[in-house]
């Protein structure tokens, strides 16, 4: 289990010809980490947790729908609650914001009232005709009227209609206008701020155009792929041509916007329509800055790097061909993103079902019982909390090391017709027999850096406000150390995925063999790498700023009663998304093939018994590099011996004068 513990200096790359399991040591300690984590949800079932979550509990600590245990020193617990399977809350319009749970009395019932009820005389029918006493278990039906304890241990009248949460037995108001405290807090909340309600009403209104703009993203993504596949050969010039139209125009749009807004806005329209024009008319200044000051550094950007551009074609071309073999790849980040997603919804469930563990305590104040963690509850969940990291990272690392074994078996392949039917399958199968634990020993390593960086945002985020600016500054600073550091082992791990997908070695012996080679070729291979993260960065921007365009255009419709400002935050936040998670997969091939090509430029040399693997379009660029390289050293060379011939004759004749 140790890291790096060999002493061999220098490894031959044999890509493909052996097969072994890897970090075995890893797979077993991630194996059971994973039954720590079984064993928190079953302990939470046992305990009775689960069924306390779903089937709910009264203030007694009476399980609804099920016999229970007496709790000592508690009064009216240990009821047989078997014919009463809803929870019903006295007054379930009390609502602690703070705390996030409903201040009321509950109690177990039969049925939830399905109908207004008025009187106390009303709730004593309910109680004879449904067999559900909706006062506290020690007040008699008869007794309602006449109770002393009625005001508190009785429902607050007028007693509205309600019904039961679907899977959760939780008797709720049918009615929304019950929780007229809750709104009338949120109003509170918001009331000093008029621009909240304008906002609100914005994305409301124009919600049909928010959903049609994110289709429009993911159409985007979906033909910017193809366009990879298919003509990613003029893909570079073709991206870096339509963001610099793109950039230009759009600035020049926005500021045209902005000025008829401005000159469109006249002290004649009613207040709130005004209000509105000039919220508009701000939104679009600030979006024009910002859309100015982005196309200046593009365009700077792109003048430094335009000798480096045609560097990435040859490169990008044999990406595309990758997709035109793998067809598979572009749909690893929906499996993924559904494996993540069935996960959290695990965790989640888990967390609540904690969330209702622990010992029955009876509040002094209230009388009522609560269900409180005690401490092996709380290292449960922090248990669970460092689970939700390590196997969120290891599904992560599981498609890197998927998409780079298949990355990895064409590009090693030299008769592409003899590839494996399903390359992603393949990689699949071989990643479950032989490298699970070199996979999870790099989430690991991630979730190490997460942790405190979580911690110390989490601090940060606390603190606010109360720290000073020393203490500030700190904070912030690691933060942003932990967040580089993060990424910088993101990008070693996935050459690590790939040096295992060629080699078949342990995580950290792929690793410190790709560092090597990486540094190795550490110009040629940035090189190549900074214009192909900026190439597809330009690709994310071109989505970003189509679907914001469309956006400006469709709610310019909308001028007199929409506020820009959300509606387009959300769209443009959404296009990133998919964008990302399209182009990632793309990113991802492009760093294994700069990997796989740095490796056979190593190991080959293109003569006989030693060829190369790499296509014939990196061939035409390696040939032409070789032939820069001999005619700037042969240049170099007669600029030299002229440099010996002139040095020459200067001392010859220094010695005739």
């Amino acid at each position: 289990m140790g890291c790096c513990g060999s002493t061999q200096k220098k490894r031959d790359w044999k890509p493909l010809e052996q097969r072994k399991c890897t970090d075995i040591p890893w797979l077993l300690l991630f194996i059971l980490f994973n039954i720590g984590m079984l064993f928190i949800c079953g302990f939470a079932i046992a305990t009775g947790a689960a069924s306390r979550l779903i089937s709910g509990y009264d203030s007694y600590g009476n399980t609804c729908g099920q016999k229970n245990a007496e709790i000592p020193g508690i009064e009216l617990s240990g009821r047989d609650q078997t014919s009463r399977k809803y929870v019903f809350f006295l007054d379930p319009c009390n609502i602690d914001l703070l705390r996030r749970k409903i201040k009321s009395i509950a109690l177990c019932v039969s049925k939830c009232p399905k109908t207004e009820l008025n009187t106390y005389e009303d709730l004593t029918h309910f109680s004879a005709n449904n067999g559900s006493d909706l006062c506290s278990y020690e007040i008699k039906p008869d007794q309602y009227s006449s109770h002393p304890d009625k005001a508190t241990k009785c429902p607050k009248l007028p007693v509205h209609p309600s019904a039961s949460i679907p899977l959760f037995h939780r008797c709720m108001p049918a009615n929304i206008s019950c929780y007229s405290k809750f709104a009338e807090a949120f109003i509170s909340f918001v009331s000093d701020n008029s621009v909240v309600h304008r906002v609100v009403a914005g994305v409301m209104t124009s919600k049909e155009i928010i959903m049609g703009l994110c289709l429009l993203a993911l159409v985007l993504s979906l033909i910017l792929m193809v366009v990879i596949r298919y003509i990613s050969v003029v893909l570079v010039w073709i991206l870096t041509a339509v963001v610099v139209v793109g950039s230009i125009g759009g600035s020049g749009v926005l500021w045209w916007l902005y000025v008829d807004h401005r000159n469109s806005v006249n002290a004649t329209l009613p207040a709130n329509e005004l209000q509105v024009a000039k919220d508009n008319q701000q939104a679009l200044l600030v979006y024009a800055i910002g859309a100015t000051v982005c196309t200046v550094i593009l365009l700077l950007l792109m003048f430094f790097m335009r000798k480096r551009v045609a560097l990435t074609i040859a490169l990008f071309h044999v990406a595309g061909k990758v997709f035109t073999h793998l067809p598979l790849l572009a749909l690893q980040p929906f499996w993924t993103f559904l494996t993540l997603m069935c996960f959290w919804v695990y965790w989640i469930t888990v967390l609540l079902f904690l969330g209702t563990a622990g010992s029955p305590v009876k509040n002094n104040q209230t009388g009522l019982v609560e269900f409180r963690m005690d401490s092996p509850l709380q290292y449960m969940v922090w248990y669970h909390a460092v689970g939700l990291i390590w196997i969120s990272e290891f599904l992560l690392a599981c498609q890197q090391m998927t998409v780079a074994g298949a990355v990895v078996t064409y590009y090693f392949t030299r008769d592409k017709s003899q590839l494996p039917l399903t390359p992603i399958i393949s990689s699949i199968l071989t990643l479950m027999r032989y490298h699970l634990g070199t996979v999870a020993k790099g989430a690991f390593i991630i979730t190490l850096v997460e942790i405190p960086r979580l911690i110390l945002t989490y601090i940060h985020t606390q603190l606010k406000g109360k720290e000073n600016a020393c203490a500030r500054c700190m904070l912030k600073a690691c933060i942003c150390c932990l967040w580089c550091l993060e990424k910088c082992l993101n990008y070693l791990n996935v050459n690590a995925y790939t040096a295992t997908a060629i080699n078949s070695t342990g995580f950290c012996t792929s690793a410190r063999d790709a560092l090597f080679l990486l540094a190795e070729n550490a110009l040629r291979v940035a090189a190549i790498n900074s214009v192909g993260d900026f190439v597809l960065f330009l690709g994310k921007v071109l989505i970003v700023s189509c679907t914001a365009f469309a956006g400006v255009l469709a709610l310019n419709y909308q001028r007199e009663y929409t506020v820009w400002v959300l509606p387009l935050l959300i769209v443009c936040v959404f296009a990133f998304l998919v964008a990302h998670c399209f182009l990632s997969i793309f990113e991802t091939v492009v760093d294994v093939l700069f990997l796989c090509f740095a490796i056979d430029t190593k190991n080959n040399d293109g003569s006989p018994g030693s060829e190369y693997y790499m296509d014939k379009e990196l061939m035409e660029f390696v040939d032409n590099a070789r032939k820069a390289t001999e005619r700037y050293s042969k240049e170099e060379g007669d600029r030299g011996e002229m440099k010996s011939m002139i040095k020459t004759q200067y001392n010859q004749n220094k010695q005739v004068i």
